[in-house]
């Protein structure tokens, strides 16, 4: 356990916050990203569900927990510098909360 403990702190060594990025499964498309931090991370390892750090609310928060868009994790990955994660999950309903499938439907740039 305290390996497990020591290396999930690794990816706090930057900051209080990580990004999150969370990519659906079946469709390997990209949802969302959020943030975690040291407690919404391991309640996610703990429940199988992602929980994210709001910085706007300051509050922990279970993603669809009042929508019932779940977030059930498949697998949870770090990046190779320890700073990002990407969590693979089944996505029950959209990710977005404008109610569109993933949070990347604004154009930025197009020709």
């Amino acid at each position: 356990m305290k390996q497990l403990e020591k290396e999930l702190e690794s990816y706090f060594e930057k900051g209080e916050l990580v990004p999150c990025i969370v990519q659906e499964e079946k469709s390997g498309e990209v949802l969302m990203l959020a943030y975690m931090n040291r407690e919404s991370l391991r309640r996610t390892i703990e429940t199988g569900y992602t929980w994210f750090y709001s910085r706007s609310r300051r509050e922990l928060w279970n993603k669809g927990a009042t929508s019932g868009h779940l977030q059930r994790v498949v697998r949870l990955f770090g990046d190779c510098d320890r700073d990002t994660l990407l969590a693979i999950v089944e996505q029950t309903g959209p990710a977005c909360h404008t109610g569109s499938h993933s949070c990347f439907f604004n154009p930025v740039a197009e020709d």
